[in-house]
């Protein structure tokens, strides 16, 4: 099997701020996250021949790389699945410059929350159709609706308990009251808040939901012969993988043996084959959570604890930086910094490699990122 294992690295990062109705549209925010993070590589535009994209975003290759003054392209691809697509397009990008089909990529997220082509579950339709037939019409109208199906089954099978998503959101509620650009950022909050909280779709309360986001980030991935004349440390992509489980429904995944068994597995799978680094050794991780039971479900997954154990896992600070046992969403992730589909996780994983987080792992070597779990998702191994 032929690997890219530590065949591509990042060396530019750039975001714009993150807010609710930011006048800017998607394509320009794209293109601000874009230009910064081209100029934080120390390149230039056109030294950028590869894009990698959501295929859920307004702003198409065509309109980025003209606005941008991008030279001549000979990569360009998109990924679906809105959450699932974070690692992915990073990852696509990084088989590009690890074969040779581009020597400079660009990754990037832009989001506006109000548009309702970045919210697909909120474009009304005069039939439902699809897989969506078998469940809106019964009440299951959102994504927080369906996973709060998900997590009673967990709470039943398990006996995971609304403490243990507690542990979830208070934990990335601190990491982000340390991060100047979170949302959350010095908005504290204690247990009883979160217990007290109303609730969104039971057993999820408001606190269990991500932060709908206007804002784009974006990455930049070159070879390591190439980062050598650059001004920042490069970060390599260790090993990346995307699964798919067998039957899998997205976002509804009840109709088959085991629910709980999601997308990480098939995922994570791969992506262990392909790493020297293993479970044990991560330094920290950047869980996807749009939802707080997501993290323990993806802990499962991807071989941090054994099944039924991800609840367990997080009681005793285990989450917390400093001093827990997986430091994980050190920026406050899609919960307390900012949801642009899971990017910003990717950028926290960068930013931990290099030693610059608000919320730094000491002696951090190695950083798990993933994506959405409830639909065909992605993950990457980064390390210093």
């Amino acid at each position: 099997m032929i690997s890219i294992k530590d065949r591509a690295v990042v060396v530019g990062i750039g975001q714009t701020r993150f807010g609710k109705n930011l006048e800017d549209s998607e394509l320009s925010l794209a293109c601000q996250a874009i230009s910064a993070a081209i100029d934080d590589a120390s390149l230039d535009a056109t030294d950028v021949d590869g894009l990698a994209m959501f295929s859920m975003e307004d702003g198409r290759e065509v309109h980025v790389a003209r606005a941008v003054g991008i030279g001549d392209v000979t990569f360009f691809s998109q990924v679906g699945y809105g959450g699932g697509a974070g690692c992915g397009v990073v990852g696509q990008a990084a088989l590009a410059v690890a074969t040779g089909q581009c020597e400079v990529a660009v990754a990037w997220r832009a989001r506006k929350r109000a548009s309702k082509a970045s919210r697909p579950w909120a474009q009304a339709r005069p039939t439902v159709g699809g897989d969506q037939q078998w469940s809106r019409p019964f009440g299951l109208l959102r994504p927080v609706d369906e996973v709060a199906m998900l997590t009673r089954r967990y709470m039943h099978e398990f006996g995971a308990t609304r403490d243990h998503l507690a542990n979830v959101a208070l934990a990335f509620r601190k990491h982000a009251n340390r991060n100047p650009q979170a949302t959350m950022y010095e908005k504290s909050m204690s247990r009883d808040q979160y217990m007290n909280a109303r609730w969104i779709s039971e057993p999820l309360c408001l606190f269990d939901n991500c932060l709908e986001t206007d804002g784009a980030l974006a990455l930049v991935i070159t070879t390591p012969e190439r980062a050598r004349d650059l001004e920042q440390p490069p970060v390599y992509i260790h090993s990346y993988a995307q699964g798919l489980p067998a039957q899998h429904t997205v976002m509804t995944n009840y109709y088959c043996d085991d629910p709980l068994r999601g997308p990480s597995w098939a995922c994570a799978k791969r992506l262990w084959e392909n790493s020297d680094i293993q479970p044990a050794d991560v330094s920290c991780a950047q869980i996807y959570d749009a939802f707080s039971p997501l993290v323990p479900l993806s802990l499962e997954g991807y071989g941090f604890c054994g099944r039924g154990e991800g609840a367990e896992f997080t009681n005793d600070g285990a989450l917390e930086w400093p001093n827990g046992r997986l430091p994980t969403n050190t920026s406050g992730g899609g919960m307390s910094e900012a949801y642009v589909h899971g990017f910003n996780l990717v950028l926290e994983g960068v930013r931990q490699m290099r030693g610059s987080s608000t919320s730094q792992v000491e002696n951090a070597t190695s950083c798990l990122v993933t994506s959405g779990e409830g639909v065909p998702t992605s993950a990457l191994l980064l390390r210093s």
